[in-house]
């Protein structure tokens, strides 16, 4: 396995992710008013993540969006 290659996979895996329950998300919308550079809303108001896959420099702002639901819907992980 070419070296780049190797390196990229290894990225990916340690890319913070974040998933939203749909059958939790009750609409609030903290979770995209504390952080709209990672959560969206759809037109019910419900959260969409529209790239699961956190930038390293948006990371505190999915923790944070996700701290601010009410209902814990979100999951951030690594």
């Amino acid at each position: 396995m070419a070296e780049s290659h190797r390196a990229e996979i290894e990225a990916e895996e340690d890319a913070m992710r974040v998933e939203v329950d749909p059958n939790i998300c009750e609409g609030h919308g903290q979770c995209q008013a504390v952080a709209p550079e990672v959560y969206d809303l759809d037109d019910d108001g419900y959260c969409l993540i529209r790239n699961p896959e956190v930038a390293p420099d948006l990371e505190r702002h999915a923790e944070e969006g996700a701290l601010a639901c009410p209902v814990q819907a979100i999951t951030v992980t690594r």
